[in-house]
């Protein structure tokens, strides 16, 4: 082992940036199992102080590298400060980098100092809560979780049946299972490599099992990708050119049953686009297409009663009828501002011309359109993948709309497809993704991609997909088997040995008392 602790911490921090290459756009998905397992191996022999640490460094790795296109956001579309963007960015890093901190002090505190309880239970199993507390804890940032990384293997078959948080617990357990090939006994490196290798081929087995049924015949659909350049697009000098792009490429797919756009496409509220949309609506019924469209909207104050005016980031649908979604997940710093209104002067994204928008209501039901029932997400909520279950008890098909051009020519747009492919293969529904400049795809029921838009190229994108019924064993049931496993560690620990002789009892009950909380804050 590594006697230096400074030595450790920039090890632990070159494993971290590592894993950052496991996700797209470079996918070099082994790292996903190597990385974490070099910090389980650094953990070893050191004190709770010096394991935080090394989990702080390591996240900072990660997410220093893999998130670092905040700052274009930030300051080069936001027009922030130079030093504020900066402190925005290294803020969240530090953030993300306090749960691995919190992780490494748990486990040099309570966990076993040896063996294969520590190296395949209690580690994975710690690891696995806290990356899906972050999913959801002060309103989650699950970007770079773990099972991200794996939707070009076979563990993605994985997906439809425990879920993203699965596909990392798969992981963590390989990752474990290589600390105990290098320091376990000859009986554990057995156990160790059937747990490396096992999940492999069960995945390629699962990859042929149909979860869903075929809904109704194939639907032709259309991705109208504008490519309006981010710093032009609340220009309004550039507001009549804008919705002249989309009003003209959507001609040009006229006719087909569905016609999709990215998220706020049009440069307007909705209430000031009345005549434009409702003649859009009139030329796309005429030849049989029903229109979804992203676009910003405005509740006024109910009539006599004091209050302000209501700012949505919605989509809508003309179809049979008109039907609205509005955007429940709002970004941080972007669509709302959790800050003093001293701050907001220089967070306020100064080229989109309102300044805080109002979350949507937790539930909401498909859109219907073109024969399909659709459920929606804006932007980077399909992160949040639990939230989207319950309306899959009656989607046909999904659509994500984003406009990812906020984050320039960086890596963010490939890590949100693949997040995008991943919720179609908890789902196993057929994905439509509409994007300003990219990536705008569609995406099969096995997260693969059927059709791709060139980027940062005006374009309508043409593909079709089958409508699809039935619950995946995951849209069931959720996180709740593969967290409560993970809840379930310790006392899997004390049937293994008693890693606490004398003291682990009434460490059970507190772990208890623990488990309880966390699934009531949850709402699991």
């Amino acid at each position: 082992m590594i006697d230096s602790l400074r030595v450790r911490a920039a090890v632990a921090t070159a494993a971290g940036l590592a894993l950052a290459l496991a996700f797209a756009p470079i996918d070099i998905w082994p790292l996903a199992v190597l990385a974490p397992a070099v910090l389980i191996w650094l953990w070893q022999g050191t004190t709770p102080r010096a394991a935080a640490l090394l989990g702080f460094c390591f996240s900072f790795g990660t997410f220093g590298a893999g998130t670092y296109w905040l700052y274009i956001s930030v300051h080069g579309f936001g027009q922030a400060p130079v030093w504020l963007a900066l402190l925005l960015m290294l803020a969240l890093v530090c953030i993300m980098s306090s749960y691995q901190a919190l992780l490494g002090w748990s486990i040099a505190r309570w966990l076993p100092a040896h063996g294969a309880a520590r190296w395949l239970v209690g580690v994975p199993a710690a690891w696995l809560l806290v990356e899906w507390l972050r999913g959801w804890l002060f309103s989650g940032f699950s970007w770079l979780s773990l099972g991200l990384s794996q939707t070009d293997t076979w563990l993605r078959s994985f997906a439809p049946l425990v879920g993203m948080h699965g596909i990392s617990a798969l992981l963590l357990l390989g990752a474990g299972a290589c600390v105990t090939t290098v320091l376990g006994t000859r009986r554990d490196r057995w156990l160790a490599s059937a747990s490396l290798l096992l999940p492999w081929p069960i995945g390629s087995g699962l990859d042929h099992v149909e979860w869903t049924q075929i809904a109704g015949a194939p639907v032709r659909v259309a991705v109208v990708q504008g490519a309006i350049p981010q710093d032009e697009k609340w220009l309004d000098s550039n507001r009549d050119t804008t919705l002249r792009i989309y009003r003209d490429l959507t001609r040009t797919a006229l006719g087909t049953p569905l016609i999709v756009w990215p998220e706020a496409a049009a440069p307007d509220l909705a209430n000031n686009l009345v005549g434009y949309l409702g003649d859009l609506y009139k030329e796309a019924s005429s030849r049989g297409s029903a229109l979804v469209l992203g676009v910003l909207r405005v509740d006024p104050p109910p009539t006599g009663r004091r209050g302000q005016e209501q700012y949505f980031n919605a989509v809508v649908a003309l179809a049979s009828h008109v039907s609205w979604y509005d955007k429940r997940h709002l970004v941080p710093f972007a669509e709302f501002f959790p800050v003093p209104s001293i701050v907001r002067r220089w967070l306020r994204l100064m080229s989109l011309p309102y300044s805080d928008f109002t979350h949507g209501a937790d539930e909401q039901p498909p859109l219907p359109a073109a024969g399909l029932e659709l459920a929606l997400t804006i932007c980077y909520e399909d992160a949040y993948g639990s939230s989207q279950l319950k309306v899959l008890q009656r989607a046909t098909a999904l659509i994500n709309v984003t406009n990812d051009a906020w984050f320039g020519h960086s890596s963010a747009r490939y890590q949100h497809l693949q997040i995008s492919r991943m919720r179609a293969l908890e789902a196993q529904r057929w994905m439509i993704r509409a994007a300003n400049d990219g990536v705008s795809a569609v995406i099969g029921p096995r997260g693969e991609v059927t059709a791709r838009a060139p980027e940062y190229q005006a374009t309508v994108l043409r593909s079709e997909l089958v409508p699809l019924k039935g619950l995946t064993p995951y849209a069931r049931v959720g996180n709740w088997p593969v967290v409560s496993l993970a809840l379930g560690a310790p006392w899997g620990e004390y049937a293994m040995g008693g890693a606490f002789p004398g003291v682990f009892p009434a460490q059970m009950r507190i772990a208890a008392l623990v488990q309880i909380a966390v699934l009531a804050l949850a709402g699991l």
